[in-house]
């Protein structure tokens, strides 16, 4: 029947496309693909395609509709309509498997939220893509004009073919057409409808991405952050609440109270009556592999290399995940990675939220978070101005910037503008809290000009120079510090967000989870800690060095206590991996746990430790309790 051939024709027309896209996907990282099978590789065809026949079914829903139940005498009218109708859906796919490429070589993975997300702040976004994207976009552009040319001229695709079937055969092919799609949606006979980790059927993770979809991978991923918390973490497992808090208390080694859950007092192993300010500077995307003490280069970043040899160096250090707003919850709040939208751009979590700032607020303590850029971006704004923080210090708020990149004012523009801040609070003897967020490291990498000497053979622009330039501003805010009477005072933390690009073909490559960090401290003597640690154990021990007896919920220790573990919660994408020690859980939403040995910077598979897969499951399902019934707080002592 004509109605059909048209239908099966427009299905076949993107199935190609999704074919070639990924076809290209599989040559680019055949390197990548270690020992997989001639078999495998063909089920990566396969289940692909299972993933494609939903989106073109969904796609197929209006053109089934349209033929079947329109008149013929409005006939040609609708055919021109869904011609052009598949023309948009046509040109849209092939920008998304275009935007593909790109986006696998700076994040490992098929488009997913991050794609979206960003849609948020279209200057930066553009920006960025016209100085690092030119020729992507000239080739992706050119393509889809040619393509939509000649789709346009071509009669492959004719729907008013299927107007010469008489009315009552096409309204009698509606319902059967409908359950056809309705099959292709599901893609399954089973309870549960096949969903995106129908394609995580290898242990190789890059071939799980490259049988997924973008397009189905993007709305996966916005539909599951859209999603009530409750039904999205039930992805992941079923656990009862009680026991979950139970295990989370004993993973972490941290007393659990049934009202105030982790909220407990910790005592301050340099106690002192006169309290120390403190000062956190987060450093945008400073991988270990950069850093000499934490096995990284030796000569790039000699200006954390010397801090790290004078005073409190983390060797051993990991991220909780992959994005910025995680590393600045870690580091402000102690909190770990909570399934779905980090806490910083969530509802429920933009007043009232533990931070350091509302932690110290009762001490006296005046607090301030300072950044280059525009603090709207990922809400930094609003989740430090609702959380206890008195000032939030942004681009506009620099006067006469020395550099200005995309991504707002330099590095040095900002370590000297805090400087003043922090003189400024010492001379009217206020007790200070700050946390400080770089941005040149981040591309395109923009640096000003007679900073740094850049690296020999690489590009000017790059993330080795950027790295180098970070270094730089990180110099200059301690040679400025070390003038001011404020220096002696305050306990510094110098610390990563995350990795300069989180990739592997682990399912979790935790091996790129690894951060550098230092702590400054005068009278502390020089110590390199090489015990596994989390971003909250660093916020821990910096508190700790402070000299007060504080009461908080921080889901991590101070590494001078003796009760603490070493445990690491990692979030990549949706999935986790707890480790402790070298045995490691990975967890994902509607998939099986997995056990891992962590060998040689390597997930070697081990035998199944249900214990800890339970633990994992625990301890996210304790985070999302946590945020729903906003008990991750300070609590007013009585």
């Amino acid at each position: 029947m004509k109605l059909l051939k048209e239908l099966l024709k427009t299905y076949l027309l993107f199935l190609g496309l999704f074919f070639i896209g990924r076809v290209v996907l599989y040559f680019l990282y055949f390197d990548r693909l270690g020992d997989i099978t001639f078999g495998e590789s063909l089920l990566t065809f396969l289940y692909g395609a299972r993933l494609d026949t939903i989106v073109i079914s969904v796609i197929l829903l209006l053109p089934a509709i349209g033929i079947t139940l329109s008149p013929a005498k409005i006939g040609n009218f609708i055919a021109k309509f869904l011609k052009f109708y598949i023309l948009i859906w046509l040109l849209f796919l092939v920008y998304i498997e275009n935007a593909t490429i790109p986006f696998f070589a700076q994040y490992d993975v098929r488009p997913n939220y991050l794609f979206v997300e960003y849609l948020e702040y279209p200057q930066e976004v553009l920006s960025l893509m016209l100085k690092d994207y030119k020729v992507a976009l000239l080739i992706t552009f050119t393509m889809m004009f040619f393509i939509g040319r000649q789709f346009v001229r071509s009669d492959f695709i004719n729907f008013q073919n299927g107007f010469e079937v008489k009315y009552i055969y096409r309204v009698m092919m509606l319902l059967p057409l409908l359950v056809v799609l309705f099959i292709g949606i599901r893609s399954s006979f089973g309870h549960r409808p096949a969903n995106i980790s129908d394609a995580l059927y290898s242990e190789n993770r890059i071939i799980n991405e490259i049988t997924k979809n973008s397009f189905f991978s993007i709305g996966s991923a916005w539909y599951s952050n859209k999603k009530n918390s409750a039904k999205q973490i039930e992805k992941y497992g079923k656990i009862d609440l009680q026991e979950a808090y139970l295990l989370t208390s004993q993973a972490l080694n941290i007393p659990l109270d049934d009202k105030k859950k982790f909220y407990r007092e910790v005592k301050s192993h340099f106690k002192t009556e006169k309290p120390k300010n403190l000062v956190i500077f987060i450093q945008e995307s400073m991988g270990a592999q950069f850093v000499a003490f934490s096995g990284g280069e030796k000569d790039l970043t000699p200006n954390m290399n010397r801090l790290g040899e004078e005073n409190i160096a983390f060797t051993n250090l990991f991220s909780n995940g992959t994005r910025s707003i995680r590393g600045l919850s870690g580091m402000t709040s102690g909190f770990l990675p909570i399934a779905g939208e980090g806490v910083v751009k969530r509802t429920k979590s933009q007043s009232d939220f533990f931070t350091v700032a509302s932690l110290l607020k009762s001490y006296g303590y005046k607090s301030s978070f300072i950044y280059g850029g525009e603090a709207r971006f990922d809400n930094m704004k609003s989740w430090y101005l609702g959380n206890g923080f008195d000032e939030v210090i942004e681009q506009k708020d620099f006067k006469n910037p020395t550099f200005v990149s995309t991504w707002g004012v330099s590095d040095e523009d900002l370590v000297i503008k805090a400087n003043e801040k922090f003189k400024e609070q010492a001379q009217k003897g206020e007790k200070f809290v700050s946390v400080m967020f770089s941005s040149s490291n981040h591309s395109p990498f923009e640096l000003p000009e007679g900073k740094i000497e850049f690296v020999k053979d690489d590009p000017k622009y790059s993330v080795r120079n950027a790295i180098k330039y970070a270094d730089f501003a990180i110099g200059k805010f301690f040679e400025l510090a070390k003038k001011e009477a404020y220096y002696k005072d305050t306990v510094f933390v110098v610390v990563a967000d995350h990795n300069v690009r989180v990739y592997g073909d682990d399912i979790v490559p935790i091996k790129m989870f690894h951060i550098p960090a230092v702590i400054v401290a005068d009278g502390m003597k020089n110590m390199t800690y090489d015990k596994q640690t989390s971003q909250p154990d660093v916020l821990a021990t910096a508190l700790d060095l402070v000299g007060l007896d504080l009461s908080y919920p921080i889901l991590g220790q101070s590494i001078f206590s003796d009760t603490k573990k070493e445990i690491n919660l990692m979030q990549f994408n949706d999935v986790y991996a707890l480790r402790m020690g070298d045995d490691v859980a990975v967890i994902g939403p509607n998939m099986k746990p997995q056990t891992f040995k962590y060998t040689d910077q390597k997930l070697i598979v081990a035998p199944e430790n249900k214990s800890l897969q339970k633990q994992a499951l625990a301890i996210i399902t304790v985070l999302n309790d946590m945020y729903e019934k906003r008990s991750y707080k300070v609590y007013e002592e009585k």
